[in-house]
């Protein structure tokens, strides 16, 4: 007998973790700018929060072997969209990363690149399982997402393009690459980046002052190192317990760069401490334990493939923003899923949520 899909299946657990967090980051963001100019953005943050709610349950009742069927005119888009950013976008401090919309909208397509790249990425991968990858398997698997990423490092935004990787280190993971194959990638890998950084030509000189700056920030307290310098202030002078709500005095005093977006987490810790920081973080543990468990439970490997290329853009956001903020990683710009401000960033995390809903309520559908 057929089982239809129910939302008695709905992962209201996950949700609420979600929702627990999306509170966190309104109250945050409200916090980070009531005296700055970008006060009034946390009830921007709230309608987005509502748009992704809309989209999430949407996207759940569409069966996501439909998703996985018609990827590729998606994906065909999606560069059709890249290249109109690259002939016609909005340019904004240097880079042209928007395509402007009637009503004022600035739409970002590099951000919902990476949902495409998680579907195409299972799809690809799910149609080589039982057999061994071949180097031909692994070169289109590049291609795949290398071409997207390309064309974002080229408007540029070394960020977003850093978050495809995990999605295809993830596809080659699941796909059964052999050791011999991995490493013989990681060393090629290697002379690629040498060659990007020595060569000029792909990272402009302020990307290699970010990726180097993190390494010791008093070099250029004043330039490529303050960001970091201002950050690891907010987060010592926290404490354990936090200065409370509204009341950091690097956020409050404009000293933290863009507290409610990039360093949001810098102002929670100066704000709620220790105590507050660590309890974001184990929010984030048992959502990314909970999305794992969905894609153990899934009823065939593409919903699997699906559920793991979001935890694998999850936890990459989670550890280079937060690695960031306490100076172990560079600043990249990429956004602290479910807390930092902004609709592309908000949008692309529900409905890959949703996503994830879909596969765990088809998993008694036969």
């Amino acid at each position: 007998m057929r089982r239809f899909l129910s939302f008695r299946d709905f992962d209201w657990v996950l949700l609420g973790l979600v929702l627990l967090l999306s509170v966190i980051s309104v109250a945050e963001i409200y916090s980070a700018t009531l005296h700055t100019k970008f006060v009034g953005f946390h009830k921007t943050q709230i309608i987005w929060l509502m748009a992704g709610l809309v989209g999430m349950f949407g996207l759940s009742v569409v069966n996501y072997h439909r998703l996985i069927d018609y990827v590729h005119y998606a994906y065909g888009v999606s560069i059709l969209a890249l290249l109109a950013v690259m002939v016609a976008g909005t340019k904004v401090l240097g880079a042209r990363r928007w395509i402007k919309l009637p009503g004022g909208i600035h739409f970002q397509p590099s951000e919902w690149v990476k949902l495409i790249l998680i579907v195409a990425v299972a799809r690809y991968f799910t149609n080589l399982t039982g057999r061994d990858l071949t180097w031909g398997d692994i070169f289109k698997g590049f291609a795949l997402v290398g071409l997207p990423m390309l064309m974002v490092l080229k408007q540029p935004d070394l960020g977003t393009a850093l978050t495809y990787i995990p999605i295809l280190l993830c596809g080659l993971f699941l796909g059964g690459i052999r050791w011999k194959q991995a490493a013989i990638l990681g060393l090629a890998g290697a002379i690629a980046v040498g060659g990007a950084w020595y060569s000029g030509k792909v990272l402009k000189p302020y990307q290699k002052a970010r990726l180097t700056s993190f390494v010791n920030p008093d070099n250029d307290p004043k330039g490529s190192g303050y960001q970091i310098r201002q950050s690891l202030i907010a987060v010592g002078s926290g404490g354990i317990w936090g200065k409370g709500a509204t009341k950091g005095t690097q956020t409050q005093g404009d000293f933290l760069p863009i507290p409610y977006t990039d360093f949001i987490f810098a102002a929670f810790c100066e704000e709620h401490g220790f105590v507050g920081a660590v309890a974001v973080l184990l929010i984030y543990f048992f959502i990314l334990m909970r999305l794992i468990q969905n894609a153990q439970t899934a009823a065939d490997l593409s919903g699997t493939f699906l559920v793991m290329g979001v935890v694998a853009v999850l936890i990459f956001q989670i550890a280079v923003n937060v690695g960031m903020v306490v100076g172990l990683m560079p600043v990249t710009g990429i956004p602290l899923p479910l807390m930092s401000y902004g609709g592309s960033s908000v949008l692309f995390t529900f409905l890959a949520l949703g996503m994830v809903m879909n596969v765990r309520m088809n998993r008694f559908v036969n």
